[in-house]
């Protein structure tokens, strides 16, 4: 399969594009929507810089840390140490209102029309946005999520209410927006109580991310139900105009969004492929004449077609 590619020759006409997605998204019989890393990116998600040294700067001092995704990994020699970074990481990542408005700004284009929602991002910013919950399917997990590390059984457990514990031990305060911060002259902890440690309500060992990062991942009842939602969706849209719609979705993972949108592309000559990704907005050659690759930044792309132009 060869991919057609968006050169900086023809970057200059992702106007012209932006305005033929616009006009898809007016005409469409349904809108599946697929979503990846890039579009949390375009929202300001921030895994280092700034960020990361505002609420993580102690364990950067400790262990040299320069990103998120690098203390998520450390093996810590204690529960309370592993717990005490991680409730930083999911509040901030899963229970904080993303600083821009992309997400809300995608609902807007979407909300009347038939949609649904396949996603790898864990953070649940399409649902913070309004997006119906029902029609969503996060196939990589959701930081708002404990399961069993073993895991002994298939069970998931929400973890908000014990986050808010952990990182209010730490000497963290929450402002009225629902953002965290350190009182003035205050030093974290880097441990939180160890009766704060979340443990499994059936085995008793410890609890883990509901996250797909090894085979321990559980896909739970409202995983399997989800995953039948989408394939219905898809089944009840055969054949009709619909516009997969790709934003932000890389390389790391092709086969959940990427692959099978060109595929269902190719196999109904009445649907359309779309993908909003900077620097890579490719396609297979097979349905350049039903894609539309936009190689620009996914919130300018989004702003330009809620401001109409």
């Amino acid at each position: 399969m060869f991919l057609k590619r968006v050169s900086p020759e023809t970057a200059g006409a992702s106007r012209e594009q932006v305005k033929r997605l616009k006009r898809e998204l007016e005409s469409a019989d349904a809108v599946v929507l697929g979503a990846g890393a890039g579009l949390s990116a375009a929202a300001g998600m921030q895994y280092d810089g700034a960020q990361f040294k505002r609420y993580f700067g102690d364990f950067h001092e400790k262990y040299g840390f320069r990103d998120m995704y690098s203390g998520g990994f450390y093996p810590y020699e204690t529960l309370e140490e592993h717990w005490a970074y991680w409730s930083r990481y999911i509040f901030i990542n899963r229970y904080m209102d993303a600083p821009e408005p992309v997400y809300h700004g995608l609902y807007a284009l979407v909300k009347d029309k038939d949609y649904f929602v396949i996603t790898t991002n864990v953070d649940h910013c399409f649902q913070k946005a309004g997006f119906d919950r029902q029609r969503l399917f996060y196939t990589q997990g959701d930081y708002g999520l404990f399961q069993c590390s073993a895991p002994c059984h298939s069970s998931t457990y929400d973890n908000e209410e014990t986050v808010r514990q952990m990182v209010l031990a730490q000497g963290y305060e929450i402002d009225g927006r629902g953002g965290l911060f350190l009182p003035d002259g205050v030093n974290a902890k880097m441990a939180i109580p160890s009766e704060l440690v979340p443990l499994c309500p059936k085995c008793g060992k410890p609890m883990s991310m509901n996250l797909r990062a090894d085979d321990t991942f559980v896909q739970d009842r409202g995983w399997y139900a989800a995953a039948e939602r989408y394939q219905e969706f898809l089944r009840r849209h055969s054949g009709l105009h619909i516009l997969y719609l790709e934003l932000g979705v890389g390389g790391n993972t092709p086969g959940i969004i990427k692959y099978p949108f060109w595929q269902m592309t190719a196999h109904n000559p009445k649907a359309v492929y779309a993908c909003v990704n900077y620097g890579e907005a490719v396609c297979p050659q097979e349905i350049d004449s039903q894609s539309i690759c936009i190689d620009k930044d996914i919130r300018s792309c989004l702003s330009l077609i809620n401001s109409g132009a």
